[in-house]
């Protein structure tokens, strides 16, 4: 059996300056968000294995504006503007913290959060604000501790173990390690995004073919 990848089929629908130029509230969103300089990018071109699909910079905070991705009809991948480090002007900063607060606060298709931290940095303010708002939603929340090569086996665990502690009181949160150079953790990655947008196992997942004759067929 063969898992299918749904994301590599996500497509740019829109960039919302507002939340009035967003679809309309319906289907599934699936957001992803951080500081300006975790890899959000990034970890969304390597999941939906499409390098082109999130423009990367080198310059951190290049996402001013919230970006669409469509999976088909009802579900949609959400990226939302970088937080924190950007240097942009503080009535920018402003006018983004008050967009993504509303947009946390009534948009009812939202079903669930990706949290990108540096594993090296991880439980900013930030960080800890977005959890706190998942818990007051009831919404779930899956962070990817992002960079993980950066770090030592041993010290990138001892990350991992700090963060899952902090998340005893958040039961609807969960924690992994997450590499988009060297593709660690993409697949787990997937399997949550795939539990939240509530792809059934047929559509998840691909037969080989039917054996033909004795010896059937090579896949």
């Amino acid at each position: 059996m063969i898992h299918v990848n749904h994301y590599h089929k996500a497509m740019f629908l829109l960039g919302a300056q507002h939340l009035h130029q967003l679809p309309a509230d319906e289907g599934v969103e699936i957001a992803f968000a951080g500081r300006s300089n975790a890899g959000k990018s990034s970890a969304l071109n390597a999941i939906t294995a499409n390098k082109g699909l999130a423009r990367t910079s080198k310059t951190p905070g290049r996402t001013q504006q919230i970006n669409l991705f469509g999976l088909d009809e009802t579900r949609r991948l959400v990226d939302l503007p970088g937080y924190g480090y950007a240097k942009v002007p503080l009535a920018i900063k402003d006018h983004w913290r008050k967009t993504l607060e509303q947009y946390f606060n009534t948009r009812r298709c939202l079903h669930g959060l990706i949290l990108l931290m540096d594993v090296r940095h991880p439980l900013t303010e930030f960080d800890q604000i977005m959890l706190d708002w998942c818990r007051h939603k009831n919404r779930p929340a899956h962070i990817l501790l992002t960079k993980a090569d950066k770090l030592k086996r041993g010290s990138a665990a001892a990350a991992l173990q700090q963060v899952r502690h902090f998340l005893t009181e958040y039961p609807l949160a969960s924690v992994q390690l997450f590499s988009a150079v060297k593709g660690q953790g993409v697949a787990e990655a997937r399997a949550k995004l795939d539990q939240w947008f509530a792809y059934t196992d047929d559509e998840s997942i691909k037969k080989a073919p039917e054996p033909k004759g004795e010896e059937g067929v090579r896949g």
